[in-house]
């Protein structure tokens, strides 16, 4: 095979991978929550660490994974955070397996995630989409 014909090959199955979330059902996006953190200093590995037990907690509950973004130049932020919009019933899920693995739940857990952090902001958001399909929505 020469190297434009695997250069398409790769082409083609990247495509291929990328195809199921593109071909999504669009009747309604998805919802998200986007967190933006800015850690308090000497903090960072305190946190990563407090969000790599929760991790473990929503693989155990079954709840889909939050992405996480590291800063790697530019703006002030650390790190970034999508969540996905959880259920009554999975949120007593969560806390269920938290309280069992011996992890702080409610207010208690907010409190001790904030004093790893600078600031933050949490902002909810509809999507993934594109700006046509933005388009048609706006036309409707």
């Amino acid at each position: 095979m020469n190297r434009r014909a695997a250069l398409a090959l790769v082409a083609v199955c990247s495509l291929a991978v990328a195809a199921p979330r593109w071909t999504q059902d669009k009747a309604e996006p998805g919802r998200a929550r986007i967190s933006i953190y800015r850690v308090a200093p000497g903090r960072h590995l305190d946190l990563l660490k407090w969000l790599a037990a929760r991790e473990e907690i929503t693989k155990e509950a079954g709840v889909p994974a939050t992405e996480l973004y590291a800063h790697n130049d530019g703006d002030s932020w650390d790190y970034l955070l999508i969540w996905p919009i959880t259920t009554a019933e999975q949120d007593r899920k969560l806390d269920e397996v938290a309280a069992r693995k011996g992890l702080k739940t409610g207010f208690a857990a907010s409190i001790e995630f904030r004093q790893m952090l600078a600031s933050h902001t949490d902002t909810y958001a509809s999507g993934p989409m594109t700006a046509a399909e933005l388009v048609v929505a706006a036309a409707r």
